[in-house]
C-alpha cells in the first residue's frame, strides 16, 4: 500500500497525527500518514484519495504524483460524471479524445458530463503532480458545461469582499450551464476571512501555500500547505493566515447553480 511521504519502518516519536475526521462534518487531512490506493485506468500514478462520499462527500478529490511515465489512457470518468484536473507542479498532457491541452503548474482543464479525461506525464523525465475531481453532474434544462482549459498565472485575482489583503481567482464561468466552481484564495499573513461562514455548500480545499488557523464548527486546527480539508454542509468556517511572508492559499471547489433537494 505505502504512504505518500515514502517513510516506512519505524517512526522516532510516538505514533501521532494531525488527522481529524469528522464523517459529514468536516475533515483535516495531512499528508504524513496518507496512504497510496490503487485505482485502474492510472498507470505509474502514486494516488491518494482524499474526499469521497464514504467521508461525506458529494464528490472525489484526489491528489496524485504522475511518475516520468505515469498516465491514464483508460480515460478517467463515468456517463453522467463531470471532472477537473489541476496541475500543482510539473508537466502534464490532458485530452478529452479529441482535443490536447499542455499544462505546467497553475494550468488546468474542466471537462463535462460525457467526455473522458486522457492524461499523461510530459515533465522531461521528472514527476508531475496533480489535484483530480470528480461530481456527478446535475442537469438543469436549458443549460449546459463546456470544456474550460486555462492557467491560473493569466487570470487577475480580485479582492475578495473589499479586502485588498485577500484575494480570489475564479477558474470556471459563472454560468448557470456549470453546477461547480474551483478558486483560489489567498490571504497575506494576519488577514481573515470577513465573518465566520455558514452555508449549504461542501468545499474540498487543497493548501497550496502557507500556513494558517482554520475554524471548522467551532474547533480551531493550524494548517499549511499540503493539507486537505473536507467542509461538510453547514459546518461553520473561516480563517486567518499565520507566518511572516508566504500568503496562504488554497484550492478549493465549491458546488453552485442549484436549488436543494427534497
Amino acid at each position: 500500500m505505502g504512504y505518500k511521504n515514502n517513510n516506512t519502518g519505524y517512526s522516532n516519536d510516538l505514533l501521532a497525527s494531525r488527522s481529524i475526521i469528522r464523517r459529514g462534518n468536516f475533515a483535516l487531512i495531512p499528508p504524513d500518514g496518507l496512504v497510496k490506493n490503487t485505482v485502474p485506468g492510472f498507470e505509474n500514478c502514486e494516488l491518494s484519495i482524499l474526499s469521497s462520499p464514504k467521508l461525506g462527500a458529494s464528490f472525489v478529490d484526489y491528489i496524485i504524483t504522475m511518475l516520468p511515465d505515469g498516465k491514464n489512457t483508460m480515460g478517467y470518468g463515468e456517463a453522467g460524471v463531470e471532472t477537473f484536473v489541476y496541475i500543482l507542479d510539473g508537466k502534464v498532457k490532458v485530452s478529452d479524445g479529441e482535443s490536447e491541452y499542455i499544462h505546467t503548474s497553475g494550468g488546468y482543464v474542466y471537462l463535462p458530463a460525457g467526455k473522458k479525461m486522457y492524461l499523461e506525464n510530459q515533465n522531461d523525465g521528472k514527476n508531475s503532480e496533480i489535484f483530480l475531481y470528480k461530481k456527478r453532474y446535475e442537469v438543469v434544462k436549458g443549460y449546459e458545461a463546456h470544456v474550460v482549459s486555462g492557467n491560473t498565472n493569466d487570470i487577475e485575482a480580485e479582492h475578495y469582499e473589499g479586502m485588498s489583503d485577500v484575494l480570489l481567482t475564479d477558474l470556471l464561468p459563472k454560468d448557470l450551464g456549470f453546477d461547480m466552481n474551483f478558486h483560489i484564495l489567498s490571504f497575506k499573513p494576519g488577514a481573515s476571512h470577513g465573518y465566520i461562514e455558514t452555508h449549504v455548500q461542501e468545499h474540498g480545499a487543497y493548501m497550496l501555500s502557507g500556513a494558517g488557523v482554520y475554524v471548522l464548527d467551532n474547533e480551531w486546527l493550524p494548517i499549511k500547505k499540503g493539507d486537505y480539508l473536507f467542509m461538510g454542509a453547514y459546518v461553520p468556517q473561516a480563517t486567518y493566515a499565520v507566518g511572516r511572508e508566504e500568503s496562504f492559499s488554497y484550492l478549493y471547489s465549491k458546488d453552485c447553480n442549484r436549488d436543494a433537494q427534497l
